[in-house]
């Protein structure tokens, strides 16, 4: 048992290393982002709808690009119909960008606080207007 000492401030050193990720997000945590309402373009005032509810595109967006993704490369199909029975184009940056086209504001706010780095701008342009 003259080892119990040893075995003591090894576990100690194993249990710092294991939760040093976890302190230096505590330490890095940045400030929360505002919540407001996004910048829209003259098109989105217009419609005064969105693809889903605001509270659902918010928590469940990207499962939506996803199915979108896969509906469009898999099927064809490039309609979505919402529950209200609106039509969409299924597409990134042609109709989420096109009413919510300020990216820095809108996108990368929230996934740069939540250090979400989506594979979406890999290729997609940031502003597909600007490019034309």
């Amino acid at each position: 048992m003259s080892d119990k000492k040893y075995i003591l401030a090894g576990l100690a050193v194993v249990a710092v290393l294991i939760t040093i990720p976890f302190w230096i997000n505590v330490i890095n945590v940045g400030a929360v982002p505002e919540s407001h309402e996004p910048v829209l373009t003259e098109k989105a005032k217009a419609a005064k709808t969105c693809v889903l509810p605001k509270d659902e595109m918010v928590s469940d967006h990207m499962q939506l690009l996803d199915v979108w993704r896969d509906t469009v490369v898999r099927t064809g199909e490039r309609i979505y119909v919402s529950a209200e029975g609106k039509e969409f184009n299924m597409s990134l940056s042609n109709t989420c960008l096109d009413c919510h086209s300020n990216k820095a504001e809108f996108c990368d706010r929230c996934h740069n606080y939540a250090s979400a780095d989506p594979y979406c701008w890999d290729c997609h342009i940031d502003n597909p207007k600007e490019k034309e």
